[in-house]
C-alpha cells in the first residue's frame, strides 16, 4: 500500500492512519488496496457496533457512515467477484452491483461491475428478482450450490444464472473458491452473511477481514458477524492496519494469524 504525504489535503474519502505508523491522511484506495503479489485473495467485509452487533433492526446499513459506504463501494469496484450468502441476499434485497462513478477507474479492462456469486444449499430464491433478471451479460449472477439441491430449482436457476455445483449435501466452499479462481476471479469480496463468513473461516478460506467499527451500542439480539458454535480454539487475528475518522469510526484490516 502506498503512503500519502503527511500534508495531503483532506477530502471526503480520506482516513487517518493510526497503525502501524500514524499518518495524517490516506486515501481509501491506498488504505484498502488488494495485494498485488498473490494469485487469489478473499476479503470479508463487515460493519459492527462496539458491542458486536452486525445489524440494526435486522439490516447492516444503519451502522455505517459515509466513509463506510464509500469503502463498501470501493471494495465492490476492486473485486473480481462479490460473494454473498443466500440469506443475506434475501434480507438485504440484493440486486446486481451498480456502476459507481467515484471508483469507475478501478474497473479498467474489466466488466463495468463485478458479478455476484450467491451461495445457496437449497436454491430457495426468487429467480424473478433483479439480482438475476437485471444482471448484465458481462457480470451475470452466479449461483453456487450443491449436488443435492432440488433438481427443479437447479433447472430454474440455470435459466437466469451461471450455476456452479460443489459438494454433495452442502456447498464445498474451498472447491467453490478454487472454481472461481479458475474462472479468473482472483479478488473475491465476501459481504456475508454471518453463516457464510463462519463457514469460510472454518474452511481456512479467508485471507483478510475488512471491518468498520461503528461508535454505537446496540444491545438486543441483533445478528453478529459470525454465527454458530464457538470456535475451539478461537481464530486469532493479526491487525494489519487501523484507520480512523473524526466522527469516531474505525476501519481495520485483519488477517487470520499465520496467513
Amino acid at each position: 500500500m502506498g503512503d500519502a504525504p503527511a500534508d495531503a489535503p483532506a477530502d471526503a474519502s480520506n482516513v487517518n492512519r493510526l497503525f502501524p505508523a500514524p499518518l495524517a491522511t490516506v486515501t481509501l484506495p491506498e488504505a484498502f488496496a488488494f495485494p498485488e503479489d498473490v494469485d487469489q485473495w478473499v476479503r470479508a467485509v463487515f460493519v459492527a457496533s462496539v458491542d458486536g452487533a452486525g445489524t440494526i433492526a435486522g439490516h447492516a446499513g444503519g451502522l455505517g457512515n459515509d466513509i463506510d459506504k464509500q469503502l463498501f463501494a470501493l471494495n465492490r469496484a476492486s473485486a473480481d467477484v462479490i460473494l454473498v450468502g443466500a440469506g443475506t441476499a434475501r434480507t438485504e434485497v440484493y440486486g446486481p452491483a451498480e456502476d459507481d462513478a467515484q471508483w469507475r477507474h478501478l474497473r479498467e479492462n474489466r466488466s463495468p461491475t463485478a458479478p455476484m456469486a450467491v451461495v445457496s444449499h437449497s436454491l430457495d430464491l426468487d429467480f424473478s428478482a433483479s439480482l438475476f433478471t437485471e444482471a448484465s451479460r458481462s457480470a451475470r449472477t452466479m449461483l453456487i450450490t450443491c449436488a443435492d439441491a432440488p433438481a427443479q430449482a437447479r433447472a430454474q436457476a440455470a435459466e437466469v444464472a451461471e450455476v456452479i455445483v460443489t459438494g454433495q449435501s452442502s456447498v464445498d466452499l474451498s472447491a467453490a473458491i478454487a472454481e472461481l479462481r479458475s474462472r479468473g476471479f482472483a479478488r473475491i469480496v465476501c459481504e456475508g452473511g454471518p453463516q457464510l463468513f463462519t463457514d469460510l473461516l472454518e474452511a481456512g478460506d479467508v485471507d483478510e477481514l475488512c471491518l468498520t467499527r461503528s461508535p454505537t451500542l446496540v444491545a438486543g439480539n441483533e445478528t453478529r458477524i459470525l454465527r454458530g458454535a464457538q470456535f475451539d480454539p478461537p481464530v486469532e487475528l493479526e491487525l494489519k492496519t487501523l484507520y480512523g475518522t473524526d466522527d469516531g469510526f474505525l476501519y481495520l484490516l485483519y488477517q487470520p494469524a499465520g496467513r
